[in-house]
């Protein structure tokens, strides 16, 4: 008969690490706590879903849950309290791969902003940490994360839209995120992420061809006979005083009308064309990313910034 290998039980570990930025409040400040969960086996890779809890109240609170990558890991931020929080991770198991449970990890936080939710931006590329460095032409993207804070989460009855928009792009540029709003539901107190395409334009060397460019020789074939024949009548009329004076007008009249024609900017363009495109200007330009929520009432804005170095 064959044989079936079973697998082997899962052990789930989790790791927690806090980081801390200015808060708008004096004296207070914004810490975010990145959580880690990996699920081994001793032979293949575990799928499914992994759930992080919170064990500080009178019993487990679900934060958050994720399915696992490819390598049997998750990833999670929250905005947590101020206090002292029991972190653990369960993961589900999947059918092949049984459940298991990560052993606690203690998250402390004091002297929380009191935000309703934090706007980040991270994985510029091409660029550094804080950095997207492009050539005018050339396109950039970021992740651009919303994380709400517990206090947030906690009272809403039903799902927070926070949209997205970006300030600062140089002449020449553009900004978008896909997708332009993301959903907080209650009782989700993980980050939620959109991805931001930034556009940069090259200089170009041509023109357009002026719309107009084949139009004068048919109106000077109106023009200029008609120039000719009030000169020929103004000349033929030497002994009529008073027709000669009058086609002079009539010729002054006419001449005054085309260059009057010849200035008028859409004359201009038609003739000239228009300018040709300077492309996005080099330069270091602070990009802010931010993030706005509305219950009707009032609007709540966070934002964050990055460094856009266009060369």
């Amino acid at each position: 008969m064959p044989s079936f290998a079973v697998p082997a039980g899962t052990t789930t570990t989790l790791s927690a690490s806090g980081v801390t930025s200015a808060c708008r409040t004096s004296g207070l400040s914004v810490t975010l706590t990145n959580v880690a969960v990996k699920v081994t086996a001793v032979a293949g890779v575990p799928t499914g879903t992994v759930t992080v809890e919170d064990d500080t109240g009178s019993g487990p609170a679900q934060l958050a849950s994720a399915a696992l990558d490819s390598t049997g890991s998750a990833n999670f931020t929250f905005y947590l309290s101020d206090g002292s929080h029991l972190l653990t991770a369960v993961y589900a198991g999947d059918g092949v791969f049984p459940a298991s449970t990560s052993a606690q990890a203690t998250a402390t936080i004091a002297s929380q902003c009191d935000s309703a939710f934090v706007v980040t931006a991270g994985n510029l590329t091409p660029g550094s940490d804080s950095t997207l460095t492009l050539t005018a032409g050339q396109s950039g993207s970021a992740i651009a994360t919303v994380t709400p804070s517990q206090q947030f989460v906690s009272a809403l009855t039903g799902p927070a839209f926070i949209s997205f928009s970006c300030s600062g792009m140089p002449d020449q540029s553009s900004c978008g995120f896909t997708p332009e709003k993301v959903e907080i539901l209650p009782n989700q107190n993980g980050g939620v992420s959109s991805s931001m395409v930034v556009l940069t334009y090259a200089a170009s060397s041509t023109r357009l061809s002026p719309a107009g460019s084949h139009s004068a020789p048919i109106a000077w074939a109106f023009v200029l006979p008609g120039i000719l024949g009030l000169g020929g009548i103004a000349w033929g009329a030497r002994r009529r005083a008073w027709i000669s004076r009058l086609s002079l007008i009539a010729m002054l009249c006419l001449i005054t009308l085309v260059g009057t024609t010849g200035c008028n900017p859409r004359y201009g363009y038609e003739h000239h064309g228009p300018p040709a495109n300077p492309g996005t200007p080099h330069g270091s330009y602070n990009i802010n990313v931010i993030g706005q929520f509305s219950n009707g009432i009032t609007a709540t804005t966070q934002k964050t910034s990055f460094t856009l170095q266009v060369k």
